[in-house]
């Protein structure tokens, strides 16, 4: 059993946003041309998401969560339509563009032919993506990339200072270059504080190749727990939530993904590797509202944008962690460590 400090994380500020369930596939904030603090905007912003869903408690929710506070801070209308399978994604981007949307976002990379294909038709729309870089560009596509190796090794490093029994795990959603961010990232967080510690600490990993399957991410956790891991981190989307719900079962830490998870599970998320999906996609529809060009470039977001992080809120952790944790934060800020990206990057950085 973990060992409790008996100080519970509070709700997440993010909590204050609250979403509609959507039983439907399409769900539409219409006639949002209402005073907000920002006046009114005659401008259309609309996102489709991937497969995990507008509830995954992920980067999906964080990205409407960013439009709903774009429409707050500007009066834009936002809109949205949920993406069951990978075939719905052209159809759900042709019928947002039918509506009047002046931007579209695709969110996430599975997106990332879709929102190829839709903006080689509708050159009038401009397009963003979310966790995709192309090699070429178009002048009306805008990729926006995160640093995710950067918040993945924060919480590698907490997860070593944190584990009694010297065996952390790793769940992924789907094996891909961007989820090897995450994983490399971590592995290389949890060694890096293996050997401030002078100890060996393991990591288990294995992928669920799925974003939305959180029975499969359940299980893959309850394993690893039952294995000897005291610490999960996952990068699942949907499917991390059933880690989550493993935790609890199995009163283990567990590392949130994306957002601060804790009010999924206060007594179990030991922290959270916060990839600020929302504040991205906020900024860059403001930058279009404004009329700047935004198009034919990727964008990246990471720990000197403010849009990869920590939570402030860290009352699971063990004493002197947190504030060690915001040294090392300092140090891949200041280009003094570099987390890797990859098996190699990974490799190479354990060998120093």
């Amino acid at each position: 059993m973990k060992a409790k400090k008996g100080i519970v994380f509070g709700l997440a500020a993010v909590m204050a946003l609250s979403l509609t369930a959507c039983g439907s596939g399409k769900t539409e904030v219409a006639n949002t041309q209402e005073e907000t603090s920002g006046g009114k905007s005659s401008f259309s912003v609309a996102m489709i998401t991937d497969t995990g869903g507008i509830n995954d408690q992920s980067f999906n929710q964080s990205a409407w969560e960013g439009l709903t506070e774009l429409k707050k801070r500007t009066g834009a209308e936002v809109n949205y339509i949920e993406s069951k399978q990978a075939s719905d994604f052209v159809t759900n981007l042709e019928r947002l563009g039918d509506s009047g949307a002046d931007l579209l976002w695709g969110v996430g990379y599975a997106c990332a032919d879709a929102v190829l294909e839709a903006a080689g038709g509708n050159p009038d729309i401009q397009y963003a993506i979310i966790d995709n870089a192309y090699e070429e560009t178009p002048s009306n596509v805008t990729g926006v990339m995160f640093r995710a190796q950067e918040p993945s090794f924060l919480v590698g490093y907490v997860a070593g200072r944190t584990t009694q029994t010297g065996k952390v795990g790793f769940v992924g959603g789907i094996s891909s270059g961007l989820i090897d961010q995450f994983q490399y990232g971590f592995e290389a967080g949890v060694k890096y504080a293996a050997k401030e510690l002078g100890k060996e600490i393991d990591v288990s990993v294995q992928y669920a190749e799925s974003f939305s399957d959180a029975a499969k991410g359940k299980a893959i956790a309850t394993r690893m727990y039952s294995d000897g891991c005291d610490v999960i981190y996952h990068a699942a989307g949907g499917t991390g939530t059933g880690v989550i719900e493993a935790a609890k079962e199995a009163d283990q830490w567990v590392i949130g993904v994306d957002r601060d998870q804790a009010y999924l599970a206060p007594e179990n998320v030991l922290t959270s590797a916060l990839k600020l999906v929302g504040k991205a996609v906020q900024e860059v529809s403001e930058q279009a509202i404004n009329g700047q060009k935004i198009g034919g470039q990727t964008l990246t977001f990471g720990l000197k944008e403010e849009c990869v992080g920590i939570p402030v809120e860290h009352g699971n952790m063990p004493e002197g962690v947190y504030e060690d944790t915001l040294k090392v934060e300092d140090k891949i800020r200041n280009g003094e460590l570099t987390p890797p990206t990859t098996n190699e990057e990974y490799q190479a950085f354990i060998a120093k």
